[in-house]
């Protein structure tokens, strides 16, 4: 399967940039977590940053945006790929007007989850003001293009939702325990977050939103960072938390379908990564990878974030040998395979 995989997920990439021109995206709007912030967080006040070196070594011009990457997200390849810019600015970032905005805007925020509790951890942006930011976006847009225009653009873009996994790992399992994991079993806790995921949904559809893509969990459980906590299976993925993701994955879809039959004109689809994560962390090499057990920056084991830094004299040279750049993020080339496989997914027939 390996090498055959690996050339069946690029030739989209290729296919999909000459057909963008003829059938046009107007914007790829982005809300979530650390898998698609392109800097938000480093105007907040809060340790879930990543605008400092090594970050964004692989970044044009060697720059650390606040991208949790060596280089470009998933959603900057996509937008790239439906001949729009090739990276989306994040919509807290200054040096950005409502004209690059237009084509392409990301209110995601590190650490943050679907639970408003799971922002508070960190103290990042919860997804409510998200939806707030999103709120202002549309009457800017309004004030730059008009109301007819603004409309277009908001009805006729691409909306990619990446989050859910921090309500897990940085919420409900926390060691020690959390006020969550008190209230609620595992089963009842991915409904509640099924339940949140479905709300915001239709919110977005409220506001205008039709083409939605969601990417669902990843196996989680097979992050570096939970493989070297992993005191039972030491190295190996934790099961426990794959079949979270798994469980949620399904619940979620079960939702999104019923929101599809009972929102008129609502594309709310599903992009599935899971599968494609875990062969990715189980046969590296089919995909030119040297290792998926760590990452590139420092040890590759813990650090993430703030312990991710140019201080570590353990960072690699070459991040396109490893799945993961740091203990939890993926590295700027697993990153493409995510973005292709959402365009031949998910968002394929949106263009």
């Amino acid at each position: 399967m390996g090498l055959r995989f690996y050339f069946l997920l690029i030739l989209p990439y290729y296919f999909l940039v000459s057909l963008a021109a003829s059938h046009w995206i107007p914007a790829v709007i982005v809300f979530g977590d650390s898998t698609v912030d392109a800097g938000n967080n480093n105007y907040l006040r809060t340790i879930a940053r990543a605008n400092f070196p090594p970050y964004g070594q692989d970044f044009p011009g060697g720059l650390a945006t606040g991208r949790f990457c060596n280089g470009r997200l998933a959603t900057d390849f996509i937008s790239e790929a439906l001949g729009l810019p090739p990276t989306i600015p994040a919509y807290l970032d200054s040096a950005y007007s409502i004209e690059d905005f237009a084509k392409g805007v990301c209110f995601a925020s590190a650490a943050s989850g679907f639970d408003s509790a799971t922002s508070d951890v960190l103290s990042v942006i919860p997804l409510r003001q998200e939806v707030e930011y999103f709120k202002e976006y549309r009457r800017k847009l309004t004030s730059y293009v008009g109301k007819k225009k603004a409309m277009y653009i908001i009805r006729e873009a691409v909306y990619i939702v990446s989050m859910g996994t921090n309500d897990f790992i940085e919420n409900y399992f926390v060691p020690g325990g959390s006020q969550r994991s008190e209230q609620f079993t595992i089963q009842e806790y991915e409904d509640f977050i099924a339940g949140l995921a479905a709300d915001f949904f239709t919110e977005l559809y409220r506001l205008g939103a039709r083409k939605i893509s969601f990417a669902g969990l990843s196996p989680f459980g097979c992050l570096p960072a939970e493989r070297a906590t992993n005191f039972h299976n030491p190295g190996e993925c934790v099961e426990e938390y794959n079949k979270v993701a798994r469980d949620f994955n399904e619940k979620l879809q079960a939702r999104m379908k019923t929101l599809c039959s009972a929102l008129p004109g609502l594309k709310l689809r599903f992009a599935p990564l899971y599968d494609l994560f875990l062969h990715i962390t189980q046969d590296p090499s089919s995909y030119g990878f040297e290792t998926s057990i760590r990452g590139c920056c420092g040890t590759g084991e813990f650090e993430s974030g703030a312990f991710c830094n140019e201080l570590n004299p353990f960072t690699c040279e070459d991040a396109d040998r490893y799945v993961f750049w740091d203990s939890i993020h993926p590295s700027e080339k697993t990153n493409r395979f995510f973005a292709n496989q959402t365009l031949r997914t998910s968002l394929a027939e949106f263009i």
